[in-house]
């Protein structure tokens, strides 16, 4: 039996939807979550992921890009969360930051033969369905003081003041004004720019501390820390930041969502009755000066990615506990999981192969929590212990990211189903006619739900396909041999990942019986 197949999209000519089923698991419809986050990082910082090495032609830099989009969207992933700033550098033209040593080998040369490699980025995603985040350091500066390519327009040589140098590392100054002023800067740029769907930090902001090593900002703690203690007055400069970026993302495009990844303990119980049951050695509220609670519950960012790189049987920081410590502390944010693949083969617990399955296992058994976005992107090269392989079980229906919430007007209006018809054998065939400009402009996928009998409701129905959206697109779907009914429910998706709706006068909804001879016939929305 084929799957549910797009025939014909006038943007997206020959293009196919990712569903591959089967008669016998589409009528068992499997739990599968509809709104479920599946995201990766990819790393350019030190050349982790992507660009393999530095300076390689634009061409293979895009070449290699492609692969990485095309394995993780065949591992069962709807987002990528990229590296676009990794060391107040840029993988773009950016009037801020010169362009990254590791895209071109030397800080501030441009890629040759010449292009946008994040414009190009976001347009491969978006066009298999994908989300793109734009992953940024806040701070960090200069990534090895003594290895490092700086080039004579890099920040850190036109506002030294600006900056401090910790370990083998430069950092901006985050008690400075100015500083935070200019970081508020290059995201609302990229913002501005590029239609990328988050704005993603990860878990440097002040940082990890150094044994016997005090982090050299006592001037500015003296210039601007007046009447406040000097934890509290760095936190409150994180916190600072935090509040500009929101306001400065939502100016610029209230559709882009902005979320963090932190380290995964937030602070441990015997610092603080609301920490989870933790032993660890660093935290984010004592030792990053990153108060991630306190931005979920004031409403700050949009979604949070802990990174739970830990096994169960960790010593100090077991997976489970902490699991369940950021499903209560997420004030009704989605937070999904992250997941340190790049772990395998690294002790006893991650020789396991059923490491990754159970933890998934424990992500959707927890009412607050949403997906996972795994670390790194390299390591599903080598499809350690198989997981590649369970992913594609687990993710093997498709899903949609969850909604972001408070975005103002209504979603889109239902599609328009036109030119329905049975056929003999197994095949069914409709057409979506293209919409409105108005509505056009808003949509960003198309999903198709199934039912397999006239009793199950829309809440049950299986999600068994999304697709980009394209004007005016054909669909033919082939119907298990098993089933004499099926009743399709489509809708539009929009860059909100709010969908049309979807039962009740205006949804868009067309089924089909088997008659005799084996025909089959429309029989109803």
């Amino acid at each position: 039996m084929r799957p549910l197949t797009l025939i014909r999209s006038l943007p997206l000519a020959s293009a196919l939807l990712a569903a591959v089923l089967t008669s016998s698991s589409l009528l068992a419809q499997p739990s599968s979550p509809r709104y479920e986050f599946r995201g990766a990082w990819i790393a350019t910082v030190d050349n982790i992921d992507w660009p393999s090495r530095k300076g390689l032609p634009a061409d293979s830099q895009k070449a290699e890009f492609i692969r990485l989009l095309d394995m993780h969207r065949s591992n069962g992933m709807n987002a990528v969360i990229m590296q676009v700033r990794p060391s107040a550098d840029a993988f773009y033209p950016s009037p801020y930051e010169p362009w990254s040593e590791w895209l071109t080998g030397v800080q501030g040369r441009p890629p040759e033969p010449y292009y946008d490699p994040l414009a190009f980025m976001v347009e491969e995603t978006h066009r298999r369905g994908m989300e793109f985040h734009a992953w940024l350091n806040p701070y960090r500066a200069v990534f090895n003081l003594s290895k490092s390519s700086i080039a004579p327009t890099h920040i850190t040589r036109l506002k030294p003041e600006w900056f401090l140098d910790y370990g083998d590392k430069r950092y901006f100054d985050p008690g400075h004004p100015e500083a935070q002023a200019f970081v508020t800067d290059v995201v609302a740029d990229i913002v501005r720019r590029y239609a990328v769907d988050a704005i993603h930090f990860d878990d440097y902001f002040y940082p990890y501390r150094i044994s016997g090593k005090e982090f050299p900002d006592t001037s500015t703690f003296r210039r601007f820390g007046v009447g406040m203690a000097i934890d509290d007055w760095r936190r409150s400069n994180v916190d600072s930041i935090i509040v500009r970026l929101r306001r400065a993302i939502t100016r610029e495009n209230p559709y882009c969502r902005f979320g963090i990844s932190p380290f995964g303990v937030w602070r441990n119980r015997d610092k603080d009755p609301r920490g989870s049951h933790t032993r660890a050695g660093q935290t984010n509220y004592d030792d990053l000066y990153a108060d991630i609670r306190l931005w979920l519950e004031k409403d700050w960012i949009d979604y949070v990615v802990p990174q739970l790189y830990w096994e169960f049987e960790h010593q100090n920081a077991p997976f489970e506990p902490l699991l369940d410590w950021w499903s209560r502390n997420s004030f009704g944010k989605p937070c999904y999981i992250g997941l340190g693949i790049y772990r395998a083969g690294s002790n006893t617990a991650w020789r396991d192969r059923t490491q990754i399955s159970r933890q998934l296992a424990a992500i959707r058994s927890r009412p607050n929590i949403h997906g996972a976005v795994y670390f790194s992107s390299k390591t599903f090269f080598r499809n350690p212990l198989g997981w590649n392989d369970t992913l594609r079980r687990y993710y093997r229906y498709p899903a949609l990211i969850p909604p972001v919430a408070g975005i103002s007007g209504a979603p889109p209006a239902s599609p328009r189903i036109v030119d329905a018809a049975g056929h003999a054998g197994e095949r069914v065939r409709f057409r979506i006619q293209s919409p409105s400009a108005a509505v056009n402009a808003a949509i960003r996928k198309i999903a198709v739900y199934a039912c397999y009998d006239a009793q199950t409701p829309f809440s049950e129905a299986l999600l068994v396909a999304t697709q980009p959206y394209g004007a005016d697109i054909a669909f033919e779907f082939d119907c298990p041999a098993s089933t004499d009914f099926i009743r399709l429910h489509v809708t539009y998706v929009d860059a909100a990942n709010r969908e049309s709706p979807v039962e009740g006068p205006g949804s868009a909804t067309v089924s089909f019986a088997r008659k005799s001879g084996g025909i089959w016939e429309r029989v109803g929305p």
